[in-house]
Protein backbone atom coordinates (compact mmCIF):
# COMPACT_ATOMS: atom_id res chain seq x y z
CA UNK A 1 0.00 0.00 0.00
CA UNK A 2 2.82 2.36 0.53
CA UNK A 3 4.63 1.82 -2.62
CA UNK A 4 1.18 2.40 -4.45
CA UNK A 5 0.83 5.94 -2.56
CA UNK A 6 4.79 7.02 -3.44
CA UNK A 7 3.96 5.57 -7.04
CA UNK A 8 1.30 7.99 -7.07
CA UNK A 9 2.98 10.44 -5.47
CA UNK A 10 5.42 10.84 -8.05
CA UNK A 11 3.06 10.77 -10.80
CA UNK A 12 1.30 13.82 -9.24
CA UNK A 13 4.77 15.51 -9.21
CA UNK A 14 5.35 14.33 -12.54
CA UNK A 15 2.33 16.07 -13.80
CA UNK A 16 2.87 18.87 -11.91
CA UNK A 17 6.80 19.71 -12.51
CA UNK A 18 6.66 19.77 -16.49
CA UNK A 19 3.98 22.51 -15.89
CA UNK A 20 5.93 24.92 -14.04
CA UNK A 21 8.84 24.06 -16.59
CA UNK A 22 6.44 24.81 -19.22
CA UNK A 23 5.46 28.15 -17.62
CA UNK A 24 8.76 29.18 -17.39
CA UNK A 25 10.28 28.12 -20.67
CA UNK A 26 7.10 29.92 -22.40
CA UNK A 27 7.92 33.23 -20.33
CA UNK A 28 11.13 32.64 -20.82
CA UNK A 29 10.54 32.41 -24.76
CA UNK A 30 8.20 35.55 -24.82
CA UNK A 31 10.71 38.09 -22.80
CA UNK A 32 13.52 36.92 -24.63
CA UNK A 33 11.64 38.75 -28.00
CA UNK A 34 11.55 41.60 -25.98
CA UNK A 35 13.57 44.52 -25.39
CA UNK A 36 13.01 44.39 -21.80
CA UNK A 37 14.97 41.28 -21.39
CA UNK A 38 17.51 42.03 -19.75
CA UNK A 39 15.69 43.08 -16.86
CA UNK A 40 14.29 39.76 -16.17
CA UNK A 41 17.08 37.80 -17.14
CA UNK A 42 18.75 37.10 -13.25
CA UNK A 43 15.26 36.35 -12.43
CA UNK A 44 14.49 33.67 -14.86
CA UNK A 45 18.10 32.15 -14.34
CA UNK A 46 17.45 31.94 -10.70
CA UNK A 47 14.11 30.18 -10.89
CA UNK A 48 15.17 27.45 -13.53
CA UNK A 49 18.17 27.07 -11.15
CA UNK A 50 15.81 26.74 -7.85
CA UNK A 51 13.30 24.42 -9.64
CA UNK A 52 16.45 22.24 -10.41
CA UNK A 53 17.37 21.67 -7.46
CA UNK A 54 14.46 21.93 -5.47
CA UNK A 55 12.87 19.45 -7.86
CA UNK A 56 11.00 17.28 -5.24
CA UNK A 57 9.69 20.48 -2.73
CA UNK A 58 6.03 21.25 -4.03
CA UNK A 59 6.46 24.34 -1.44
CA UNK A 60 9.47 25.74 -3.55
CA UNK A 61 7.76 24.91 -7.05
CA UNK A 62 4.45 26.42 -5.74
CA UNK A 63 5.99 29.54 -4.61
CA UNK A 64 8.00 29.74 -7.60
CA UNK A 65 4.61 29.05 -9.79
CA UNK A 66 3.24 31.93 -8.21
CA UNK A 67 5.90 34.75 -8.93
CA UNK A 68 5.93 33.46 -12.54
CA UNK A 69 2.33 34.05 -12.70
CA UNK A 70 2.44 37.57 -11.01
CA UNK A 71 5.21 38.29 -13.30
CA UNK A 72 3.02 37.48 -16.03
CA UNK A 73 0.37 39.28 -14.83
CA UNK A 74 2.53 42.39 -14.43
CA UNK A 75 3.08 41.97 -18.47
CA UNK A 76 -0.57 41.99 -19.24
CA UNK A 77 -0.78 44.87 -17.52
CA UNK A 78 2.16 46.44 -19.11
CA UNK A 79 0.20 45.68 -22.71
CA UNK A 80 2.09 42.59 -23.67
CA UNK A 81 0.08 39.85 -25.04
CA UNK A 82 1.98 36.93 -23.92
CA UNK A 83 0.20 34.57 -26.04
CA UNK A 84 2.49 35.77 -29.24
CA UNK A 85 5.63 34.32 -27.62
CA UNK A 86 5.29 30.75 -29.95
CA UNK A 87 5.04 32.56 -32.63
CA UNK A 88 7.81 33.61 -35.38
CA UNK A 89 7.19 36.20 -38.01
CA UNK A 90 9.10 34.38 -41.29
CA UNK A 91 9.64 37.10 -44.24
CA UNK A 92 10.34 34.70 -47.22
CA UNK A 93 11.24 36.08 -50.73
CA UNK A 94 9.09 37.03 -53.34
CA UNK A 95 5.46 35.08 -54.79
CA UNK A 96 3.44 35.10 -57.59
CA UNK A 97 -0.38 33.85 -57.78
CA UNK A 98 0.87 30.30 -58.06
CA UNK A 99 1.72 30.32 -54.32
CA UNK A 100 -1.90 30.48 -53.83
CA UNK A 101 -2.25 26.46 -54.61
CA UNK A 102 0.41 26.97 -51.95
CA UNK A 103 -1.98 28.26 -49.36
CA UNK A 104 -1.20 31.75 -49.77
CA UNK A 105 -3.10 34.76 -49.36
CA UNK A 106 -3.19 38.48 -50.65
CA UNK A 107 -2.67 41.25 -47.83
CA UNK A 108 -1.74 44.85 -48.02
CA UNK A 109 -0.14 46.67 -45.18
CA UNK A 110 -0.49 50.32 -44.42
CA UNK A 111 2.06 51.84 -41.50
CA UNK A 112 0.87 54.95 -40.03
CA UNK A 113 2.14 57.21 -37.56
CA UNK A 114 -0.07 55.38 -35.18
CA UNK A 115 -0.34 51.91 -36.35
CA UNK A 116 -0.49 48.90 -39.15
CA UNK A 117 -3.41 48.64 -40.64
CA UNK A 118 -3.89 45.55 -42.95
CA UNK A 119 -6.65 44.14 -45.58
CA UNK A 120 -6.41 40.52 -46.72
CA UNK A 121 -8.83 39.39 -49.41
CA UNK A 122 -8.80 37.52 -52.97
CA UNK A 123 -8.93 40.61 -54.96
CA UNK A 124 -5.42 41.63 -56.49
CA UNK A 125 -3.22 43.45 -54.22
CA UNK A 126 -4.22 47.17 -55.96
CA UNK A 127 -7.87 46.51 -55.48
CA UNK A 128 -7.01 45.79 -51.82
CA UNK A 129 -4.95 48.85 -51.04
CA UNK A 130 -7.76 51.08 -52.95
CA UNK A 131 -10.26 49.97 -50.81
CA UNK A 132 -8.26 49.90 -47.43
CA UNK A 133 -6.99 53.19 -48.31
CA UNK A 134 -10.54 54.70 -49.20
CA UNK A 135 -11.79 52.88 -45.99
CA UNK A 136 -8.91 54.83 -43.89
CA UNK A 137 -9.82 57.92 -45.30
CA UNK A 138 -13.69 57.90 -45.07
CA UNK A 139 -13.04 57.61 -41.51
CA UNK A 140 -10.57 60.58 -41.79
CA UNK A 141 -12.36 63.06 -39.13
CA UNK A 142 -11.71 59.89 -36.07
CA UNK A 143 -7.86 60.17 -37.73
CA UNK A 144 -7.13 64.27 -37.62
CA UNK A 145 -4.33 64.21 -39.57
CA UNK A 146 -3.54 60.30 -40.94
CA UNK A 147 -0.86 60.22 -42.84
CA UNK A 148 0.29 56.47 -45.13
CA UNK A 149 3.85 56.35 -44.74
CA UNK A 150 4.65 52.80 -45.90
CA UNK A 151 2.16 50.56 -48.29
CA UNK A 152 3.30 46.83 -48.80
CA UNK A 153 1.91 44.58 -51.10
CA UNK A 154 2.02 41.14 -49.90
CA UNK A 155 1.41 37.48 -49.47
CA UNK A 156 0.99 35.65 -46.33
CA UNK A 157 0.16 32.31 -44.69
CA UNK A 158 -0.24 30.55 -41.33
CA UNK A 159 2.12 27.35 -40.60
CA UNK A 160 1.38 26.68 -37.54
CA UNK A 161 2.81 29.35 -34.82
CA UNK A 162 4.84 31.11 -37.89
CA UNK A 163 2.95 34.04 -39.95
CA UNK A 164 5.30 33.70 -43.38
CA UNK A 165 5.16 36.95 -45.06
CA UNK A 166 6.39 37.36 -48.96
CA UNK A 167 6.15 40.25 -51.62
CA UNK A 168 3.91 40.04 -54.42
CA UNK A 169 5.21 41.35 -57.73
CA UNK A 170 3.26 44.99 -56.92
CA UNK A 171 5.85 45.17 -53.76
CA UNK A 172 9.18 46.87 -54.68
CA UNK A 173 12.48 44.85 -53.44
CA UNK A 174 13.43 47.49 -51.45
CA UNK A 175 10.27 48.21 -49.53
CA UNK A 176 9.72 44.86 -48.97
CA UNK A 177 13.63 44.71 -47.68
CA UNK A 178 12.99 47.31 -45.38
CA UNK A 179 9.45 45.65 -43.36
CA UNK A 180 11.78 42.32 -42.92
CA UNK A 181 14.17 44.88 -41.01
CA UNK A 182 11.49 46.59 -39.17
CA UNK A 183 9.85 43.23 -38.68
CA UNK A 184 12.99 41.44 -37.93
CA UNK A 185 13.64 44.54 -34.89
CA UNK A 186 10.14 44.52 -33.64
CA UNK A 187 8.65 40.85 -34.34
CA UNK A 188 6.27 41.14 -31.27
CA UNK A 189 4.88 44.48 -32.42
CA UNK A 190 4.10 43.42 -35.83
CA UNK A 191 2.75 39.39 -34.62
CA UNK A 192 0.06 41.77 -32.22
CA UNK A 193 -1.07 43.92 -35.16
CA UNK A 194 -1.60 40.85 -37.35
CA UNK A 195 -3.18 38.60 -34.73
CA UNK A 196 -6.42 38.54 -36.67
CA UNK A 197 -4.89 37.97 -39.88
CA UNK A 198 -5.88 34.19 -40.49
Amino acid sequence: MGKKKQSLLEQVFQDFLPDIWKLLSETTLFLSRTKDFYLYESQLRTWRSCLQINRGNPEIVNKIRREITELRKHLRLEGYDLSLGKQNLIFEGFRNDASLGEGFRRVVLFFTDEDIYWLAGEDNHITLAEFLERRLYEGVQEHQGLRIRYKHYLWYRRRGGDLVLSGSDTEAKEDFERLKAMGEANGLLFLSRLKKLK
